[in-house]
């Protein structure tokens, strides 16, 4: 799955520079202040959504900004980093709340687009991606909530980290926690959804997280 993900987006950004002239400027918003300025407020704060749906700007908004406290999360399990304990939590962060706060945001989406105009404009893809990362964040966070809410503590961090770090040296190593757990088969969806969303991000409109800054400062000019 790592290689397919990695392969897949060296494909198609070189596809986009073979297929895009370098000098490219489509200036669709000309500025005199300071470009980098303006294209990471259309990244980051998304502006033309908040002008023209507030609801949804919240949702991508908390839906980002969670998004990203699990990245960190995630890293966390590898090796906790004094830099992400600037303030002092467990691992995961958000006991269990910022998965809760991804499904809900990931549900607002799906919904959404059974109702009109976003029903007309959606295809299978749509719906596909909507579900493989709803299926990816109910089973990890699962054993998330197991442990912060209901004080299972069976399966510890230290045995996810284990596990974990033998899959990104591939020599996978399975802590006898794991194998004996009731939770255990939570984890084995947990990351065979996540390898599906690997594999298929470079094909879906996941890909905007490579490509959403360079295309708003061709906007910029």
């Amino acid at each position: 799955s790592i290689t397919v993900f990695l392969l897949g987006i060296i494909i198609r950004i070189t596809k986009l520079l073979l297929t895009q002239p370098h000098n490219t400027n489509l200036k669709i918003y000309p500025e005199k202040r300071p470009k980098w300025l303006l294209v990471l407020n259309d990244v980051f704060l998304l502006p033309n959504v908040r002008r023209n749906n507030k609801i949804l700007w919240v949702f991508l908004l908390i839906f980002h900004i969670s998004l990203l406290l699990l990245f960190i999360g995630h890293i966390e399990l590898i090796k906790e980093f004094s830099l992400f304990q600037i303030i002092e939590h467990d691992v995961f962060l958000g006991k269990g709340f910022i998965g809760l706060i991804l499904i809900i945001s990931l549900l607002f989406f799906l919904f959404r687009r059974f109702i009109s105009p976003y029903r007309e404009l959606s295809v299978l893809e749509d719906y596909l991606l909507l579900i493989l990362l709803f299926l990816t964040f109910i089973f990890g966070s699962q054993m998330d909530w197991a442990r912060s809410w209901y004080d299972y503590s069976e399966l510890t961090v230290e045995d996810y980290r284990i596990y974990l770090t033998s899959l990104l040296s591939f020599k996978p190593e399975i802590p006898d926690n794991i194998k004996i757990s009731g939770h255990s088969f939570m984890l084995v969806l947990h990351v065979f959804f996540a390898n599906l969303l690997l594999i298929f991000l470079p094909f879906s409109k996941l890909m905007h997280a490579f490509l959403t800054i360079p295309v708003n400062k061709l906007k910029r000019g």
